[in-house]
């Protein structure tokens, strides 16, 4: 069996089985009645577990160009292990441009990294038996924000772009009485699929013989029965209008087929030896922001979870978040519709430990755990948004804001928070940050 048929047999033809495991519907159940900041909002959790100490503490030297003041160069150690992309040459940095908390903290639970992402997109702290292969169990913002905002934005409006993890599907939806699948956002992770590499794990040229042949029809019978029964076995469900459910097919459609020609390969022109993953799944981001303009978009990063075998990477991958964080916000300003009117926060899940693991790099420097000491409970916040909203230039240096402030934080700056039913938001609004 060629590529071709393949592709065709397994759907990714148009694209819809895999590509859009979950088209949610439209409408919500009150108007907000608070007053906006900003009509758009982008969280992106600068994630995989980064420790202060190489990230605002520049302990390294400045990984961070691009978002930290400082020209620090980078520890003589480990220069010869970072490949370098672009320096940054335009004269102002992320932290100008916004409210930088330098010691946020998230405070309890287990320092895992689906536990952490439940946290900072449902505002609650999880517990020690959290179940990653559920979904969680208060709303996400997702949620919050389809339920208790306008009634006239559709599904299409709020998306969850995630790299690697199986489990971060869940986070797309509670099981909270009252939420769940109805409030959910679309959910897709574009380097498993929507990327060269997914194409050619998906197909490649070879013949697939008969035995092979069977498991990818069951596979692909395995995948409409599971992407269909997370939305579809919901109670009084609401679907997208045709007209929406087609225009995304066609847009996830055309993000493979610019995939399968390379086109995602080295799409910002920095090289394709420092495109990484979580490159790609900011670059995908970027597109739904080009083509849907949503007022919730999350996006996540793990590359840095490299740190538990290899910290000379980590430290390499701290860079490369860092320059696609950037390249976000870039994409944010030079978007009409975005600019000037869309709020970015930036948060780790969660921090690494203080001590070693006892594994070496091959520069002498020991990998990083995460297993709930005070240094992976050590984390910052970074809130960039217009002059007149977001105050700038704004440091905080001293131990201020927890992970679980950002929901609320979001559901203020989108006018709902008033909405939302008491005992769900149990973080506070980061009102400093703002005039």
């Amino acid at each position: 069996m060629k590529r071709r048929k393949f592709i065709r047999d397994l759907g990714l033809g148009t694209a819809v089985t895999i590509g859009v495991p979950y088209l949610l519907p439209s409408g919500r159940l009150f108007a907000a009645s608070g007053a906006r900041k900003a009509n758009h909002v982008v969280f992106c959790l600068f994630a995989g577990g980064v420790r202060n100490l190489e990230s605002v503490h520049k302990n390294d030297g400045n990984l961070m160009p691009y978002t930290l003041k400082g020209t620090e160069g980078i520890s003589s150690d480990i220069i010869s292990g970072i490949n370098f992309v672009p320096p940054n040459t335009s004269g102002i940095t992320l932290q100008e441009q916004g409210t930088l908390y330098k010691e946020f903290r998230m405070k309890y639970g287990p320092t895992g990294h689906y536990g952490a992402h439940a946290t900072a997109m449902t505002g609650v702290y999880t517990g020690e038996n959290l179940n990653i292969n559920a979904n969680p169990q208060y709303p996400t913002i997702f949620e919050l924000y389809r339920k208790h905002n306008s009634p006239s934005m559709s599904a299409k409006n709020t998306w969850w772009v995630s790299n690697s993890l199986g489990a971060y599907a869940h986070l797309n939806y509670s099981t909270y009485a009252g939420y769940g699948p109805d409030y959910g956002a679309n959910y897709i992770q574009p380097a498993s699929i929507i990327s060269q590499k997914g194409f050619d794990n998906l197909g490649n040229s070879r013949i697939y013989n008969n035995t092979e042949e069977e498991k990818i029809k069951a596979l692909r019978g395995f995948c409409d029965a599971h992407f269909s029964s997370q939305y579809n076995g919901a109670a009084n469900s609401i679907t997208n209008t045709e007209e929406d459910k087609i225009e995304i097919e066609s847009f996830i459609n055309q993000c493979f087929i610019e995939a399968a020609a390379g086109q995602f390969n080295d799409p910002w022109g920095i090289g394709g030896s420092l495109y990484n993953n979580d490159m790609q799944t900011v670059h995908f981001a970027e597109k739904i922001i080009q083509e849907y303009k949503p007022e919730l978009l999350v996006v996540n990063m793990q590359d840095v979870d490299i740190a538990h075998s290899n910290f000379t990477l980590y430290a390499n991958n701290i860079q490369k978040a860092d320059y696609a964080l950037a390249h976000l916000w870039d994409t944010i300003q030079s978007t009409p519709g975005m600019a000037d009117d869309t709020i970015l926060i930036a948060m780790p899940e969660h921090g690494r430990n203080q001590d070693g693991n006892g594994l070496y790099d091959s520069y002498g420097r020991e990998a990083l755990d995460h297993t709930n000491d005070d240094y992976s409970r050590e984390i910052f916040s970074l809130i960039l948004g217009p002059s007149g909203v977001v105050v700038q230039d704004q440091v905080f240096s001293q131990e201020k804001g927890e992970s679980i402030d950002i929901v609320p934080t979001i559901a203020n700056i989108l006018g709902f928070d008033n909405d939302v039913p008491g005992g769900l938001l149990s973080g506070n609004v980061l009102t400093e940050s703002f005039y």
